[in-house]
């Protein structure tokens, strides 16, 4: 009784005595940004330390591997693998030889460090692993010190995926093995932190003392629980029992946690053995999504922002009947346990769902899938979209989700709200798009449910094979047309990589890593639901895009006024994706115009705006805001004199290089083929009859101007670029 009295005074104590240094810490001002990992004794375990029961087994007397790695000092065998100077084949001999000298007995040391450090490796490595992942998740940068630990046959001791790692940083491939302090130094200034800001983690006081000197703080590793603790007290946040893609609940997003565990008692019907614990998931939207671990069960709970944010409005007690429906369909949504509407427990209406644990991929290239199964991931993205998309309304009891029918007028006018609502500066491609979707909304619709944000990052795979076992983010789910959930999927492909708002496969060789082109996924959806891809593709697009330019203005507007969203978005994020969007409008004015007889472009007249829609005849003051600064008036498109010009230029074009411009490829831009000369013929005659529309002033389908007696410049609209 007394000696666990006296180990939980002790206990407590060391928990009070972490308190206070982390106290000191913040009241010094001191804000970690990095943590480096050494690979041998930190990620794996050093070989001398874990020799005492292969020892045994292998009836060798007791302290010999130990004895022959650490004789010599500063010459020991140990000390110069760690530095690089010896390889693993080296190391072995030298060290057989040390062991038969010491112990006058033959050591099997062809299997020792592969047998026994692999075997540790189960216990230490998950946990230091865990222990990067959570790092990562608070914010703070990563790095790993490596000294190339290979096999003679060249396969590495560490199984572990380098892309945890910020920074990954070779001492034998720079030449500089520790405890040479440039092999920190060059660390640090990958990792873009001073040496006060970083945190190194290492078994070897030698290379401790030289981290040191420079002024990194260290962490000595010799019992990995005693340096993790150690380490949590230098960062202030618990790296144990870690969650994938979780962080510590931001400041702001806090709720009552007496008052939620008083509620899960209640309707889970079970008390809790100990004080539940929050943390938050580390991507966001108006939503909040916490990870609640209640009784041994990890649950998630969706909480309303308050207010409600985004053209939905209070979306969480629609997305859980969305939720139960569809689970009950058999689609692979988390299971729904509670929905809360009442604000007086945390504030706003919550619901619970059971976690679905698996892997969720933030980038569209799949860096952490082998490229071999990578394909097939794209596959069963696309037919888990066409399941969705496949459910008997009735028999899912989801009639009421929607209106049948008028989805993307609608959409295209709730989205066109939303955007003059967070509008911060005038975006002329934006302009264009909100003139130019209403005139050319497709005239068939199918209606389905739609996921509405339908991408790669919303879906949970299993961790061994291409299978998904979740879909996520139903926010947006409606009743709609189908294909605007598949272009919305298609966004990455015309996406820049390293695009902060949304990460895509611009510019990337899909052919290397083995994902299929924008044209094969679609036709992997197509074949699930045994439809064509529509002629107005492009349409679909520019809607995806115009879509997403609205939500990154809004992200843009709350950073503004003081609330930025975990996503963050500049100004030049929306300008960019609305050109992507407008991008992707011309190319739908290409093939409504190249497929209209010439005959039928003589006979259009438009002399007037009216008729055009509401949005057209848009003046500034309609949208003004109090106190906002005159936004000058800017032509819709383009005036018929520029036009007229394009359209000559576009002639001339085609009488020089007789090219059309199809389908998207990967290529955000398109691939210009060579034309038949009948074809050839065909567009000459087609672009002769645009310089006599324009003459004439008729209006063009999918190429609008204005006639207009103002003669303010025009707005840009290079159709003779070959850029698309």
């Amino acid at each position: 009784m007394y000696l666990r009295s006296a180990a939980r005074a002790q206990n407590l104590l060391c928990a009070g005595i972490r308190r206070l240094l982390l106290v000191q810490q913040q009241s010094r001002g001191f804000s970690y940004k990095a943590v480096i990992f050494e690979e041998s004794g930190v990620l794996l375990p050093a070989p001398h330390r874990t020799a005492t029961d292969w020892e045994a087994q292998s009836c060798v007397p007791a302290g010999t591997v130990q004895q022959a790695a650490l004789s010599g000092g500063e010459n020991s065998l140990s000390l110069q693998y760690s530095r690089g100077e010896l390889t693993a084949v080296e190391f072995l001999q030298e060290l057989g030889q040390q062991c038969f000298d010491i112990a006058n007995v033959r050591v099997p040391v062809h299997s020792f460090l592969w047998d026994l450090i692999r075997s540790e490796m189960i216990k230490q490595l998950p946990i230091m692993a865990e222990a990067a992942q959570c790092i990562r998740a608070e914010g703070l940068k990563t790095a790993l010190l490596s000294h190339c630990l290979c096999l003679g046959a060249g396969g590495r001791f560490l199984p572990l995926d380098r892309l945890r790692f910020d920074v990954v940083v070779e001492s034998l491939q720079e030449g500089m093995p520790r405890p040479d302090p440039g092999i920190y130094k060059l660390c640090l200034e990958r990792l873009g932190v001073q040496p006060q800001e970083s945190i190194l983690l290492d078994s070897s006081s030698q290379n401790l003392k030289a981290a040191a000197q420079l002024g990194m703080k260290t962490v000595k590793v010799d019992d990995p629980e005693a340096a993790l603790k150690e380490l949590e007290t230098h960062l202030g946040f618990p790296l144990r029992g870690f969650v994938p893609y979780t962080r510590s609940v931001r400041p702001g997003m806090e709720i009552p946690k007496d008052r939620l565990q008083k509620y899960l008692e209640d309707v889970l019907g079970a008390p809790a053995a100990a004080p539940l614990e929050l943390r938050q998931f580390d991507h966001g939207d108006s939503t909040r999504s916490y990870l609640v671990k209640f009784g041994g069960r990890l649950l998630v709970l969706k909480k309303e922002e308050e207010p409600p944010d985004g053209p939905s409005g209070s979306s969480v007690p629609r997305e859980y009947r969305v939720l139960k429906a569809l689970a009950e369909a058999g689609v692979p949504v988390p299971p729904v346990l509670a929905l809360c509407p009442d604000r007086s427990i945390l504030g706003t209406p919550f619901y619970l769902l059971e976690h679905r644990a698996g892997c969720i991929h933030r980038a569209p290239s799949l860096p952490a899938v082998p490229p071999r199964r990578r394909r097939a991931c794209y596959g069963a993205m696309a037919h888990v979209l066409a399941r969705i998309h496949s459910l008997h309304l009735g028999a899912a009891t989801l009639q009421e989700l929607g209106e049948h029918g008028n989805y993307i007028q609608q959409q295209v006018e709730t989205w066109t709200k939303q955007y003059r609502a967070v509008e911060t500066h005038l975006i002329p491609a934006m302009e264009r798009l909100i003139q130019w979707l209403p005139l050319h909304f497709p005239e068939c619709q199918k209606t389905t449910v739609v996921h509405g944000d339908f991408r790669m990052d919303h879906l949970v795979f299993h961790p061994d094979r291409p299978e998904v076992l979740a879909v996520l983010g139903w926010k947006f789910a409606t009743l709609g047309d189908p294909m605007c959930d598949l272009a919305n999927n298609c966004m990455s492909f015309f996406l820049p990589a390293h695009f902060g708002a949304r990460r895509g496969l611009r510019s990337c060789d899909l052919g290397q890593l083995g994902i299929p082109t924008a044209e094969e996924y679609s036709q992997m959806y197509c074949g699930h639901m045994g439809v064509e891809l529509p002629q107005n593709w492009n349409f679909y697009l520019a809607f995806a895009f115009f879509r997403l330019a609205v939500v990154l203005q809004g992200r843009h507007r709350g950073s503004l006024a003081g609330r930025p969203a975990p996503g963050g978005s500049s100004p030049k994020d929306a300008e960019f994706v609305a050109e992507l969007a407008w991008d992707f409008a011309i190319r739908e004015g290409f093939r409504v115009f190249e497929n209209l007889p010439s005959t039928k472009l003589l006979a259009r007249h438009s002399s007037t705006r009216a008729g055009l829609g509401p949005f057209l005849s848009r003046s500034c003051s309609t949208w003004a805001r109090p106190g906002a600064a005159p936004v000058p008036r800017v032509p819709p498109v383009t005036a018929p004199s520029s036009l007229l010009g394009t359209a000559r230029g576009l002639c001339c074009k085609v009488e020089n290089t007789g090219t059309q411009w199809g389908f998207p490829s990967s290529h955000p831009r398109g691939t210009p083929r060579s034309l038949p000369e009948p074809q050839a013929e065909s567009a000459r005659t087609k672009a002769v009859a645009l310089m006599a529309a324009m003459d004439q002033g008729s209006r063009v389908p999918g190429v609008k101007h204005l006639r207009s007696a103002d003669p303010s410049p025009a707005l840009p609209l290079d159709l003779s670029s070959t850029s698309g």
